[in-house]
Formats: structure tokens, sequence, C-alpha cells
């Protein structure tokens, strides 16, 4: 696992520890000292922590803007123990709500595992979302996650997509592939 590094070909456009509105502004990286751990596998530095010991991430991209986010998961999300929504929502998506960001893509290829507990914070962030006309994606989430993810219904809150060749997007414009695939999917959405 340690040589999963975030997407990095974004970095020359935005750098998540150099955005004043950033919860990670001020962070400092190595590239040596492995120091944080998915089931006792070390991971890369690169990743962030935000409260939870199993899932984290890295911003790829805040547009304030176009008002749209890019973040890239790793780990295992686990709401029945862990409760990784509520430290998602309340340590980094409310921060950047509160600058302005109301589309959201959450990128979950390296998310292990997903372990349910319930939808309170996934309808919360949906309702607060859709008053504003934004709006938020779970792109490219594993298989088994997946099957997970929408035995619980949660699709209904945080719609899955899948895009295989995101990377091959600049920011702006996977944002823009991404609400074109939402306005498909989800006849009536206000994009």
């Amino acid at each position: 696992m340690h040589t999963l590094e975030p997407f990095y070909n974004w970095q020359h456009i935005y750098c998540s520890e150099q955005d004043p509105n950033s919860p990670f502004h001020g962070r400092t990286y190595s590239e040596f000292e492995f120091s944080q751990t998915v089931y006792n596998y070390y991971i890369h530095p690169q990743w962030d922590e935000f409260g939870s010991r199993t899932l984290y991430l890295k911003v790829l991209m805040a547009d304030y803007e176009e008002r749209y986010i890019v973040i890239e998961l790793l780990g295992e999300w686990n709401d029945a123990l862990e409760n990784d929504i509520m430290q998602l929502k309340r340590e980094v998506l409310e921060k950047f709500m509160e600058q302005g960001i109301l589309h959201f893509i959450l990128i979950g290829e390296n998310v292990l595992n997903f372990h349910f507990d319930g939808t309170d914070y996934y309808e919360e962030w949906k309702e607060e979302l859709s008053e504003r006309g934004g709006w938020a994606v779970c792109l490219n989430l594993s298989v088994s996650s997946s099957l997970e993810f929408q035995q619980a219904g949660l699709n209904r809150y945080l719609p899955l997509i899948t895009l295989k060749d995101w990377r091959i997007y600049k920011p702006f414009h996977l944002f823009k592939k991404v609400g074109i695939v939402l306005a498909y999917s989800l006849p009536g959405a206000d994009l």
C-alpha cells in the first residue's frame, strides 16, 4: 500500500497544502518517512488524515470560481465503527462548503472496503447541497464496496459513477464530464 500515491498530475494547478481555504493548508510532507497505516500497512506520506483511523484522502482540486472539488480516497470507509462519513463531512466537506464549494467528486477506486451504519450524514449532506443547487458523486468505487453501498441505498444520496479514464481529463473537464453523466443518470438534476 505504501506505493499507492495520490494522483499528482494536477499539482501544477492546485496543492491543498498551499490553499489558505483548505483544512490541510500549511501541511508538509515527507517522501521518505512513512508513519500512517491502514490495516497495519504503511501508506504513502502524501495522503492526508482527517480524523479517521482507516480512511485517508487527498484534495486533488478545489476550484472556488467554478465551485467544485475533487477528492481522492484511500483505505477502509467504515461508517459502522469509525463513523467516517461524519468525520469526512465535519472536518473536510463542510470547510469547503463554507468557501462556496457546491459540487463534490469523491474518487473511491482505492477504497478497499465499505461498512454501512446509517444514512443520517448522507441525507444531511445531500439536502444541504440540493438546497444550494449542488451535488456530490462517488467515482469508481470498487465493486465490492459499491455493492454494499447500493444495498444500503446510499447511492440515493451519493450517486456512484464509473469513469475509468478520469486521469486523462483536466480538472475542469472532469467536473463537466461528471456533471453530464449525472444529468443523464438523474433526470431533473439541477446542474
